[in-house]
């Protein structure tokens, strides 16, 4: 069992940065994958990013490639989303999410959430 709490959201001016950061707990957290994903109003959810266990690999949306870095360490079982150029676009609650397989972008694929932080980018 993996519980997350996400936080470091807020507001932000539009080519502004913020750094999210997912707290886990539970001794098995580097054994699973992580992602971020963001829902904005009256939208889907998105993949947003996703790392592997051992942090070696990673992806990334179209949309926030060259922009967003996913990164974790284990040793504070904490995986985190630093956000660079943010845009207007970005606005959403952001969530994170574990899951046993290798590392999905599908939202199905993750077995444990946390609550989200919200984001805004102001224009």
């Amino acid at each position: 069992q993996v519980q997350l709490v996400e936080s470091g959201g807020g507001l932000v001016q539009a080519g502004g940065s913020l750094r999210l950061s997912c707290a886990a707990s539970g001794r098995t957290f580097s054994s699973y994958a992580m992602g971020w994903f963001r829902q904005a109003p009256g939208k889907e959810r998105e993949f947003v990013a996703a790392i592997t266990w051992s942090g070696g690999s990673t992806n990334y949306a179209d949309s926030v490639k060259g922009r967003f870095t996913i990164s974790r360490d284990n040793a504070k079982n904490t995986v985190y989303l630093q956000m660079n150029s943010l845009k207007p676009e970005d606005t959403a609650v952001y969530y994170c999410a574990g899951s046993r397989s290798y590392f999905p972008t599908s939202s199905g694929a993750y077995q444990y959430w946390g609550q989200g932080t919200q984001v805004t980018v102001s224009s």
